[in-house]
């Protein structure tokens, strides 16, 4: 960054009065919260976050220095929950991603389900198992997606991230309501519960094991150093 364009003192100055402010306010929303999901302390934790990661960056880019804290940020969590106390009707939103890891292994797939149709009188479709979207097409279409999930390697799929999401709905939708556009109107303020899988949760994990691992071995080679030095003669 040029000198023109970094940030004054008296900008970061600032910017961490502003974290001072909202720190108090985030306090005073805590200690006067109504419930374990009161929407002011959400919001006091928004504007703390929002100001942080302002003095975060307007530090950094004058004095190339970086705050001792991270506050996750508001697209990181959901919002309070604000549906139905007794939900009469609820919606599974699913979402699962994966990489084509093994194009002719899934093309082969697709090509034994095309045969066993053609044998049971069946024709095949208009793109048929010769393209990569014509046998995604058909693997889809004749498998459930829990049994894609749970068989993905079979059919040269490798896993990605995935999510499910439970939201509540006041009322039943009628029949072919939402279903040009099934995740448009996803409301988070309705979100009873999610699960999220990913690597990266993995990648922490293991990140946290190699750290214990390397601990336990430099213990064992302390023990090993320790037990290679000779006894003193007691009667010395």
């Amino acid at each position: 960054m040029s000198d023109a364009a970094q940030p004054t003192a008296a900008e970061v100055r600032a910017a961490v009065e502003a974290v001072k402010t909202a720190l108090d306010r985030h306090l005073a929303a805590v200690e006067r919260r109504s419930g374990e999901d009161d929407p002011a302390v959400y919001e006091a934790f928004n504007q703390l976050a929002a100001a942080a990661e302002v003095y975060d960056e307007l530090l950094y880019d004058r004095y190339d220095e970086v705050t001792p804290f991270e506050i996750p940020g508001a697209e990181d969590s959901l919002p309070p929950y604000a549906g139905p106390e007794e939900p009469n009707a609820i919606s599974v939103l699913i979402r699962r991603d994966y990489a084509v890891a093994e194009p002719q292994r899934l093309l082969a797939q697709a090509q034994r389900v095309e045969a066993v149709e053609y044998e049971n009188g069946g024709g095949a479709g208009e793109d048929g198992a010769g393209t990569v979207h014509g046998a995604l097409g058909v693997l889809f279409g004749e498998f459930e997606p829990d049994e894609i999930a749970s068989r993905h390697k079979e059919f040269g799929l490798e896993e990605g991230d995935s999510t499910l999401w439970v939201t509540a709905a006041d009322e039943p939708a009628d029949p072919g309501e939402w279903l040009e556009a099934p995740f448009e109107q996803a409301d988070p303020e309705r979100v009873v519960c999610r699960f999220d899988v990913s690597a990266v949760f993995d990648e922490d994990v293991s990140d946290d094991i190699d750290e214990e691992d390397d601990l336990e071995l430099d213990r064992d080679e302390d023990r090993d150093e320790d037990e290679d030095l000779e006894p003193l003669d007691a009667e010395r």
